[in-house]
């Protein structure tokens, strides 16, 4: 059977279970698990309706990397509870789910899922680094468009887009990036930057939309020769426009680079080879996450799980 590798932009899925499933939902003990349950559901949904061979669960080591605070200090500002100096900020988080991440990891950990992070480096740094190096077909799962940028049909790497939640995921292949911005994935990083994202702390062009955006990505390509064209007067180009890439051009040297998600991140090819692969669980690991189960009252949502892996068969 071909591959296919399962990339799980790990908190963006484990945020939306937390708000996704009642915080009611707790361990024989009252230690909310909504997160767990719900995080576990949505990997057992994944699994059986992509079929993947592989999975990997791809971590933030830093959420808000310094690299790319030192380029743009307000990426990701308005998310921070706690600054800390020369060390990893801490994101604003509901207490109830930080107290939650420590049982995620070891849950994934028991079912043989991998979970790969990178010093000051998120996980969309792993995320891109994975796809760019697979052999095989690729599904990221991840509610962030940012990482349409990694869109590759010819490579089939593709988005599983989970914003609108789970029950109406959506597929975005290169040609669904170019049919709703009017770019291609490949330019998706120039747009980006010009048109901005406040979710991520990124001003983008004062007065410059989507549409402009698109236009002038597909006029001159890329971020850098939209620049060089404001400054030449020779340009075809609207004194308005002109003016306001002029006004942005501090901000425009900076942003490919922290909007560009990492693609060569140095780990190593035979571990990346085995990485993930869903094998038969042991009675080792079954009797451990049996324990896990019910200690935490994760019944239902661990069968789930477990029906839908190649290892329960």
């Amino acid at each position: 059977m071909a591959g296919r590798l399962m990339l799980l932009d790990t908190a963006s899925l484990y945020f939306r279970a937390f708000y996704g499933v009642p915080d009611t939902v707790k361990a024989p003990d009252g230690t909310p698990v909504n997160a767990v349950r719900g995080l576990l559901d949505m990997i057992g949904r994944l699994v059986t309706d992509f079929e993947p061979t592989s999975v990997v669960a791809c971590w933030d080591d830093a959420w808000r990397p310094q690299w790319r605070t030192a380029l743009i200090p307000s990426y990701k500002l308005h998310r921070v509870a706690e600054e800390v100096p020369g060390g990893v900020d801490v994101e604003e988080t509901p207490p109830a789910l930080v107290q939650q991440i420590p049982l995620i990891r070891e849950v994934l950990q028991a079912f043989g899922i991998p979970i790969v992070g990178a010093h000051d480096h998120e996980a969309d740094d792993v995320i891109g680094t994975l796809a760019t190096r697979s052999n095989d077909p690729v599904d990221v799962i991840t509610g962030d468009r940012d990482l349409f940028q990694l869109a590759d049909d010819e490579r089939g790497v593709r988005i599983v887009y989970t914003a609108r939640g789970m029950s109406r995921l959506e597929l975005v292949t290169d040609e669904v990036v170019r049919s709703k911005y009017g770019v291609g994935a490949a330019q998706y990083v120039d747009f980006a930057v010009l048109r901005g994202d406040t979710s991520d702390g990124l001003p983008g062009v004062a007065g410059v939309g989507e549409k402009t955006a698109a236009t002038l990505v597909r006029d001159f390509g890329s971020v850098e020769a939209i620049v060089a064209a404001a400054a030449d007067r020779s340009t075809p180009m609207s004194a308005s426009l002109r003016a306001k890439i002029s006004a942005a051009s501090d901000y425009l040297a900076v942003a490919p680079r922290v909007v560009e998600v990492v693609r060569d991140l140095p780990f190593d090819d035979a571990a990346i080879a085995s990485s993930g692969l869903l094998e038969p669980v042991t009675p080792q690991q079954r009797s451990e996450i049996e324990r896990l189960a019910k200690q935490w009252g994760l019944g239902g949502s661990v069968d789930r799980a477990l029906r839908a892996l190649p290892a329960a068969e």
